[in-house]
């Protein structure tokens, strides 16, 4: 019984067949034929016989091995590898139909690939999740033909491995290094002007282009005969918090990911730049309620606990409670912090019913939101018009957009900073705006 389920009669040998039925019926026209066909036909049968033998001579004829990322990183490019030894002393050829999760909906995967007599072999595929939670990969089938490609058997290997998806870790590795760059605009981030600055003085240094003029030591400067300025630390051991409203707003989808995906990808990697910059991060989820905390430590085990957090954050479509918000920070966050909130807001109607708890919240805390533009209006306000319908979606395209300005300028003059971004440009423009607050030491 595992003989007949193993074994697969490959095209090949059908098209055979196939020629073998025409001979067939060209003999009823010239008889002469028939005991050729039949002499063709014990041919084949003889190769079949031959090709079974050989394939099924070997007990273990290949050995493959799926070797997946210990999690993968939601949102990203995830490098799966398929390892194939063959056991066999001739060259096959593989068919590799591996079962991956049914959350990718892939159903035609296939690779195809000659292998070598006792050579092994490792082929290499990409995995992109675009939600969170466990993935399970069922039967990893490698279907092997001889050079005679009359049928195929069966391997099947590793059932039911599970890999789980975590926020995107990969963007955290990418951006690592910006916690210790005092220059911005290495990164493609905008250059910021220090108009302030503690007084924790670190060293003497040469002075950059960008460098406060205020700040010139004359006395260095006249030692050295170049321009010299003092350098001073940014202060430590500031609490951060970020606040990813999990809403109906944010279930907008980009490219596969909801907006609180990436935010929530976006927490994971400015959470680890506050941690190398030496300030506490702390992170919590609300909707109808205030959830998933980690209050703002700098501890080593930070991190874990903030990944693991963010992990089992789970969605909702109600309407976010800015009232519970407003009072869950004002009981439990006592020490002025910096709070970037995760959020969206598309008109000044939806602002105006949140604005008296945001004005709230910045009074005791430096409050900056977070908001996205609706990248998918462009393709509308970009497309040249020809009937009159086309006019009326640009115009409401272009009032939608204009309004995400006035929100900004809403915020701004109650001392509220904001961040209007793209989904795509979320972690660059969060970390940037971290940064500027830093360099400006208003928090």
């Amino acid at each position: 019984m595992k003989f007949i389920k193993s074994l697969y009669l490959n095209n090949f040998f059908f098209y055979m067949l196939l020629g073998i039925i025409g001979l067939f019926v060209c003999a009823f026209i010239f008889p002469n034929l028939y005991n050729a066909v039949w002499f063709i036909v014990l041919i084949l049968a003889t190769f079949l016989g031959l090709d079974i033998l050989i394939l099924y001579l070997t007990k273990t004829g290949v050995e493959a091995e799926r070797k997946t990322p210990e999690k993968l990183s939601n949102g990203d490019l995830n490098p799966v590898t398929i390892s194939i030894k063959n056991h066999y002393t001739f060259k096959i050829s593989v068919k590799i139909i591996d079962e991956i999760p049914f959350q990718f909906q892939v159903r035609d995967f296939k690779i195809e690939k000659t292998i070598k007599a006792s050579e092994q072999k490792e082929i290499g595929y990409d995995l992109r999740p675009t939600e969170r939670g466990e993935y399970y990969f069922g039967y990893l089938n490698v279907y092997v033909s001889s050079p005679l490609k009359l049928i195929s058997r069966r391997f099947s290997f590793d059932k039911d491995q599970m890999v789980p998806t975590y926020p995107s870790y990969i963007q955290l590795r990418k951006y690592d290094l910006l916690a210790f760059s005092n220059n911005l605009f290495q990164y493609g981030i905008k250059k910021i002007r220090r108009i302030g600055h503690t007084m924790e003085f670190e060293q003497i240094k040469e002075y950059v282009q960008g460098d406060d003029l205020r700040t010139l030591n004359w006395k260095a400067t006249a030692k050295k005969n170049a321009l010299m300025v003092n350098q001073f630390q940014d202060e430590k051991s500031q609490s951060v918090y970020m606040a990813i409203d999990k809403g109906r707003v944010m279930q907008m989808p980009f490219e596969g990911l909801s907006l609180l995906d990436y935010a929530i990808n976006s927490t994971l990697v400015l959470a680890n730049v506050i941690l190398k910059k030496q300030d506490k991060a702390g992170i919590f989820s609300f909707s109808k309620k205030v959830e998933n905390r980690v209050f703002a430590e700098k501890r080593s085990s930070q991190m874990q606990k903030i990944l693991e957090t963010l992990y089992n954050i789970k969605t909702d479509f109600f309407e976010s409670d800015y009232s519970r918000l407003y009072v869950d920070i004002k009981k439990n966050i006592n020490q002025r912090s910096l709070i970037i909130l995760y959020t969206n807001f598309e008109t000044m109607d939806g602002l105006n019913r949140q604005l008296p708890y945001l004005k709230g919240i910045a009074k005791n805390h430096l409050l900056v939101v977070v908001f996205f533009s609706n990248t998918e209006l462009n393709a509308i306000i970009n497309k040249k018009t020809d009937t009159i319908q086309e006019i009326y979606d640009k115009v409401i395209a272009e009032k939608f957009m204009f309004e995400k300005r006035l929100i900004a300028n809403e915020l701004k003059k109650y001392g509220i900073h904001s961040v209007l971004t793209q989904p795509e440009n979320l972690t660059l423009d969060a970390i940037n705006k971290y940064l500027e607050i830093k360099a400006r030491g208003i928090l």
